[in-house]
């Protein structure tokens, strides 16, 4: 059962990685492509919310607690855990480059102000109004 729990949370790390990162792609091709859905205030206020955790977690230097928690449920499971971040291992193991932890830091400060630039670039519609049309007669 642990090293069930613990998949799941890596399936949820994962989810919120995926989310992170492919909304800040998402969000520039609908600038692009004038995608409408991409100014909802909802989802640009949780897109920003979460860059903005990884960062803070980057800039306190703690461990992502679902990183925590997975090393816990595998410990508990008799397997072996992941050292450290585990996007610093992911990165690590993608680009077999061995860095020190401000490294890591800087790029997540980095795409965290590539998530804040954004909202100047595309912001979102903070106001929800009706949208019909002029009648012109």
């Amino acid at each position: 059962m642990y090293a069930v729990a613990a998949n799941v949370i890596l399936f949820l790390h994962v989810c919120y990685v995926s989310f992170v990162v492919f909304g800040l792609l998402l969000t520039w091709l609908g600038v692009l492509l004038r995608w409408d859905w991409i100014r909802n205030r909802w989802y640009r206020g949780i897109h920003l919310t979460m860059i903005g955790i990884v960062v803070l977690e980057a800039w306190i230097g703690i461990t992502c607690p679902l990183t925590t928690w997975e090393n816990w449920f595998r410990e508990r499971a008799g397997q072996q855990q992941i050292e450290g971040d585990i996007i610093a291992t992911w990165l690590r193991g993608l680009i077999f480059f061995e860095a020190p932890p401000w490294v890591f830091t800087c790029g997540y400060t980095a795409f965290g102000l590539a998530v804040l630039g954004t909202l100047w670039f595309a912001p979102p519609r903070w106001r929800t109004g009706s949208r019909t049309p002029s009648v012109i007669t």
